[in-house]
């Protein structure tokens, strides 16, 4: 019996959209924060997952509810 060692593929999502993953050698909470400089709103976002998926492990950013303006 051998083993095989099969090298993970990250996917992250947000807002329906598929975004690029800078490398594993940045953990997903860093990749969020390199994405807030083009979606500032994810600065309050949180990180779920991984879900596995055969060799795909996808992460979804989701941005934190919250009520806006002066009525909330």
């Amino acid at each position: 019996m051998s083993l095989t060692v099969q090298q993970l593929t990250r996917e992250f999502t947000y807002n329906g959209m598929t975004l690029p993953d800078p490398g594993s050698a940045f953990t997903p909470d860093q990749v969020r924060d390199m994405y807030t400089a083009q979606y500032p709103e994810l600065t309050t976002a949180t990180v779920d997952g991984p879900e596995h998926s055969g060799d795909t492990a996808r992460y979804k950013f989701v941005r934190a509810a919250g009520a806006k303006g002066c009525h909330a």
